[in-house]
């Protein structure tokens, strides 16, 4: 399959750069793949598309603060975005401008913090050491939210530190949020409890890779960058408990997607840890969802390959086609699909 073939078209006036008031009012297009019809709902009202049974999938990573601005011993400004922990205060990360930090720099963040960017890694990425092991809380009081880059503002909101998380999010280590779960809500939860709809959690750490686009011609010809993730034995019994008894599978994005096919294994779900390169494009044979929710993704993603190769190339471009027309609000922040 051709790259191109993902191509459509977007206005710019689309692409949110706020959430909605609240979650769960966001916009939901509901795709019938049996049918190939649309019925455009609000989000609130998922649970009457879902039956007893069925089990909901979520990702409870957490974001973290990644984005760090700080200063050379020179008084050059330096944003340091941590992408992941090598090891006790050794993190992989980006450097702008790179160039300009040659191996060996410290740069400065606060009066109490500072880190040594050290070598110049494949991707141009940089290995960045911090003399303290507990970043995480450094960058609890120091960080920035990591917006996508198709947020433009002239300021930070303190909102994104609220919004651009789930309200499940547990274990931090991501980069950017699994957006396909940002419409959840408490009275949504209840909603699902009295539906007789299950939910259960796994962890994907979603990585700096998420935003990059396909450049190869093919689809096949790409490679996503590896990310972790955590499925636990809980998880897994519960997910073959519910097919067994007849539910379905609701994945809630694809870096839940993603894991779930990861680890299928003769007809069942396997617990499991580590890191996972599942890249899921036209044509692909589903073994472990059964319905995808998910957010209105970039033209020529892996994310959006994802879902052509789940709903069919055809029904998915008509459906953003449609979204489109109906003005629907586009990426982390926009509106959200579910296509059954």
């Amino acid at each position: 399959m051709n790259t191109a073939d993902l191509d459509y078209d977007l206005p710019e006036s689309l692409i949110a750069q706020h959430p909605s008031e609240r979650r769960d009012a966001s916009r939901l297009l509901v795709v019938n793949r049996a049918t190939g019809t649309f019925t455009a709902d609000v989000y609130r009202n998922v649970a009457k598309y879902l039956r007893a049974g069925d089990c909901m999938v979520l990702n409870d990573t957490r974001v973290i603060r990644a984005r760090l601005m700080g200063r050379k011993r020179s008084g050059g400004r330096v944003e340091v975005f941590l992408l992941h922990e090598e090891s006790p205060g050794v993190w992989m990360a980006l450097v702008r401008p790179s160039a300009k930090v040659r191996p060996g720099t410290t740069v400065t963040f606060e009066e109490s913090a500072d880190a040594v960017v050290e070598d110049v890694l494949p991707g141009g990425r940089r290995r960045v050491r911090f003399p303290r092991h507990d970043v995480l809380s450094m960058l609890e009081q120091l960080g920035r939210i990591p917006l996508p880059p198709y947020i433009r503002r002239n300021a930070p909101d303190a909102g994104d530190l609220r919004r651009y998380q789930t309200i499940y999010a547990a274990h931090p280590g991501a980069v950017a949020a699994p957006t396909a779960g940002l419409h959840l809500s408490e009275e949504v939860f209840a909603s699902l409890d009295a539906a007789g709809v299950r939910r259960c959690f796994l962890t994907l750490h979603v990585g700096y890779g998420t935003f990059r686009p396909i450049v190869a011609e093919r689809l096949e010809d790409h490679r996503v960058e590896a990310e972790e993730f955590d499925l636990s034995a809980e998880t897994a019994n519960a997910i073959n408990a519910a097919r067994a008894a007849g539910g379905r599978i609701v994945a809630v994005g694809t870096t839940v997607t993603r894991v779930l096919e990861s680890q299928w294994r003769a007809g069942r779900i396997r617990p499991g840890a580590g890191w996972t390169d599942c890249y899921i494009y036209p044509p692909y044979d589903f073994k472990a969802v059964d319905i995808l929710q998910t957010n209105f993704h970039l033209p020529r993603s892996s994310l959006l390959a994802l879902v052509c190769a789940f709903g069919g190339t055809e029904l998915i471009l008509e459906a953003y086609r449609y979204a489109v027309r109906k003005r629907f609000r586009f990426y982390s922040y926009g509106d959200v699909m579910l296509v059954r």
